[in-house]
């Protein structure tokens, strides 16, 4: 079998490809972010994708399949209860969780209220689930005049933070959410603390790119079994705060998909070996959470453009992974994720053009292909499919 010494694994983060056999208990029956925008939107075109296969992976979607797909193809069932961000990313490198984050979507109670605000020494405003770009248009004039800081939360496992930056500079707001991180533990623990700093005028505020996420911090995963053997772990995008930096050797923000496929293509030039993690989260954050289909297609579109580039950089010894890691149909209603399958292409010099690895039985399966194309000991209910796409 021919030898891989680099993993480059791209999450397009919620590019699903159809509602899993148990989505009527998520309502979300009928999801399929793909299939849907591919359906409602005209002159939809990804022909860089349809080339490695993504059409054929499902032969009922509206994405035509292909004669020779260039990757490896299938897609993966998400087996942890849950459909945010941390449970995707978690169950990619390894890590399968039987119970799910909780969730707030009445707000936070207000005995846990009542003493966060104590320990921040500030009022609180908000305390609701919430769109971020709409609550702070809503709530944002409030928020100067009283410096009180905006709560929300949202169907994800998330605490989230919206402050002004004029009112509350960035390091106060990162110790108020480092503050949330300490307190929500048990029964409160919740995926993620987001600090959602924003500027601007009433009717005209924005959000900026100094977001940071407190993450729960991880199991040890594939991340940890990379770095602990000599190898890099290089996160590219917001993967280091999804970890809490666990297992990371190195990382680089960006602040959106355009950075953040460049940045992977400098680290594949580079002398990295191991792993490169990137998350695209555009599709999410821009698109998906605010139902935008003609956005959320035309950042498929752009990231297609782009795939060559990737590719062309690839050295013989490299195993190119694209995959997602929930669902976030924007033709669904509400703002929520969806529970669906993760595409999986596996793309290289050195990989079966056109093999169908089929329906994985975990997003786990990814960590456990690249734990043994990497020669690293990995405990996972992941089961390796590194044999179906490369002799």
């Amino acid at each position: 079998m021919q030898k891989i010494n680099r993993v480059i694994l791209m999450v397009l983060d919620s590019v699903g490809i159809g509602e899993l056999p148990d989505a009527h208990l998520y309502n979300d029956v009928g999801s399929n972010t793909l299939g849907n925008i591919a359906k409602l939107t005209p002159n939809f075109e990804i022909p860089n994708l349809v080339r490695m296969g993504l059409g054929n992976i499902d032969p009922n979607n509206v994405i035509t399949g292909t004669t020779i797909p260039t990757s490896a193809y299938g897609k993966a069932i998400e087996q942890s209860a849950g459909k945010d961000t941390t449970t995707g990313h978690w169950e990619i490198c390894g890590l399968v969780l039987k119970t799910p984050f909780p969730t707030f979507p009445d707000g936070f109670p207000k005995d846990f209220m009542d003493k966060f605000e104590a320990k921040i020494g500030h009022k609180t405003i908000g305390n609701k689930s919430a769109s971020g770009t709409t609550i702070i248009n809503e709530l944002g004039e409030e928020h100067v005049k009283s410096k009180r800081p905006i709560v929300y939360t949202s169907a994800d496992s998330v605490f989230q933070v919206a402050m002004h930056e004029d009112v509350f500079p960035i390091k106060q707001q990162y110790e108020i959410c480092s503050i949330a991180r300490e307190m929500l533990q048990g029964e409160m623990k919740v995926g993620r603390v987001i600090a959602r700093p924003f500027v601007g005028e009433p009717a005209n505020y924005s959000r900026t790119s100094r977001r940071k996420d407190f993450s729960v911090i991880p199991p040890d995963n594939i991340l940890d079994a990379i770095s602990n053997s000599g190898q890099a772990v290089y996160s590219i995008g917001k993967i280091v705060d999804i970890f809490n930096n666990k297992g990371i050797t190195k990382y680089v923000k960006t602040a959106n998909n355009q950075e953040g496929i460049t940045q992977t293509i400098e680290a594949i030039n580079s002398d990295t070996n191991g792993l490169i993690f990137t998350n695209l989260v555009d599709f999410d954050m821009l698109f998906g959470h605010r139902r935008d289909i003609p956005g959320y297609a035309n950042a498929l579109m752009e990231f297609d453009a782009r795939l060559p580039e990737i590719t062309n950089a690839l050295r013989p010894d490299d195993l190119l992974i694209i995959t997602a890691d929930h669902g976030n149909d924007p033709s669904a209603p509400g703002t929520d994720h969806t529970r669906e399958y993760i595409p999986i292409l596996n793309y290289g010099e050195n990989i079966t053009k056109g093999a169908n690895i089929g329906v994985r039985n975990s997003f786990a399966d990814i960590a456990a292909t690249i734990a043994e194309a990497l020669e690293v000991k990995l405990d996972t209910e992941g089961k390796s499919y590194l044999k179906e796409i490369i002799s």
